[in-house]
């Protein structure tokens, strides 16, 4: 007769324990994440910037996600930051092929207004997808590889160096690609440069106003909660 071992009650605990300690990574990670995918769907509606510009609203929660790099680099290194930004970018990919083949499906008829507003809203355009995707990629990446590069300047001092350093050469790469991907050719080029300059003041100042004091916040809270392991290796 065979007899089941009964499991070890110690052993147990422990592991349950570790499954259900805090883990910071994940947060950040799935705040990334949420940023992003809610920047590019709020991307849709063009905003008023104050009589002067017009700017999608997916611009005022963007710089977000490129602090949240920062962080991730700031803590756990380059390599980590990197693997998170790629998991951005295929959960982009899989919200915009989930949410634009459902425009495929029809609805009843009493529900075709809202049907009608839906598929406005996730019939993106190709070009635009192309650039979102391309701007966030080489955005991102850079933002965190002068992370790196500044770091092994300053140090752990200067927080905010590395952070608004880091920003102004990624938020430029991010909003001259996608402006030009996404509308060379069909705006004038007065008009071009004008939406990159604004682009990437708001986005940078959104970034320095808000961003940095929120990477000093959590980057302190990390170093004395936690002992992460600091990949600065590329």
């Amino acid at each position: 007769m065979n007899t089941q071992v009964p499991e070890n009650p110690v052993l147990k605990n422990r592991e349950m324990d570790r499954l259900a300690d805090f883990n910071p990574l994940v947060v950040i990670t799935a705040l990334m994440v949420c940023f992003y995918l809610s920047a590019n769907i709020m991307a849709v509606k063009v905003i008023d910037l104050f009589g002067t510009s017009l700017l999608d609203a997916g611009t005022l929660i963007f710089p977000f996600t490129y602090i949240l790099g920062s962080i991730l680099t700031e803590i756990w290194g380059f390599r980590t930051a990197r693997k998170v930004i790629f998991l951005c970018f295929f959960c982009n990919i899989l919200l915009m092929s989930a949410t634009s083949l459902v425009t495929l499906i029809a609805s009843p008829d009493y529900l075709t207004e809202t049907a009608e507003a839906y598929n406005r809203i996730f019939s993106y355009m190709p070009r635009i997808v192309v650039a979102s995707l391309c701007a966030f990629l080489a955005g991102e990446l850079t933002n965190a590889w002068f992370m790196v590069k500044i770091r092994a300047i300053t140090g752990i001092r200067f927080l905010w160096v590395r952070t608004i350093g880091s920003s102004v050469v990624g938020q430029f790469l991010d909003s001259s690609i996608f402006c030009v991907i996404a509308f060379a050719g069909t705006i004038t080029r007065p008009d071009l440069f004008s939406m990159i300059v604004t682009l990437y003041l708001v986005k940078l100042g959104i970034d320095a106003a808000a961003g940095t004091p929120i990477a000093y916040a959590a980057v302190g809270y990390l170093r004395r909660k936690y002992t992460p392991k600091n990949e600065s290796s590329l």
